[in-house]
């Protein structure tokens, strides 16, 4: 999910407190946000759920898909790389009649295509964590202006996954997967959420190899 916004745009959330406008989309959004959206991951089921339902995104809403994320979960074994990665045409002609996801033919072969190539970078990289990590862009730098929608570092990883054969992570849903996974801070300035993801940030280690 990519959400763009000039450095004023918060809106009161249920407390009271200045949130990024984009919650105010839809009532689900704040728990999102508050609890997930930003705060650095490490875990790789994680980080493969949250690329894999970015790609999923594209060309639609973000409620949409989290709407539906338990039941991508359930189709997808729960994100577990070497399960999907098991997975063969009979799999993806269920899912193509299961109305609890988004029956997109391309991304559903994208997500097993990517977990067999996620299983590869794992063992070439030692994590999922440790390649995305080795990526991030230095602390020192200025964060990016908050209309952007790619950054140099989201076309970079783009451009190596398509070289190592992953499917839909184009550089915006590469970067919507950076907003997500913590990897930059694109809550706006006023946003109270925007000092506890900083925080975390700096509470957390990037996991090496």
């Amino acid at each position: 999910m990519l959400h763009n916004h000039p450095m004023t745009a918060t809106l009161p959330g249920p407390d009271g407190q200045p949130r990024c406008r984009w919650c105010g989309a839809a009532p689900e959004f704040f728990a999102y946000h508050d609890a997930e959206w930003g705060f650095p991951v490490a875990d790789d089921r994680r980080l493969f759920e949250k690329l894999s339902l970015e790609g999923f995104q594209s060309g639609l809403s973000w409620r949409t898909i989290l709407a539906k994320r338990e039941n991508f979960r359930a189709a997808f074994y729960g994100f577990d790389m070497a399960s999907v990665a098991r997975m063969t045409e009979r799999d993806v002609a269920r899912l193509l009649q299961d109305p609890g996801i988004v029956r997109h033919r391309g991304k559903i072969e994208a997500v097993i295509n990517n977990a067999q190539r996620a299983l590869e970078l794992v063992a070439e990289e030692g994590s999922l964590a440790a390649y995305f990590w080795r990526h991030e862009p230095d602390p020192a730098t200025p964060d990016p202006a908050q209309a952007v929608s790619t950054s140099p570092t989201s076309i970079a990883i783009s451009k190596d996954l398509k070289k190592r054969g992953w499917k839909f992570v184009g550089p915006t849903t590469v970067y919507a997967f950076m907003q997500a996974m913590g990897m930059v801070n694109d809550h706006a300035a006023e946003c109270v959420t925007r000092a506890q993801v900083a925080h975390a940030r700096q509470a957390f280690t990037p996991p090496r190899r």
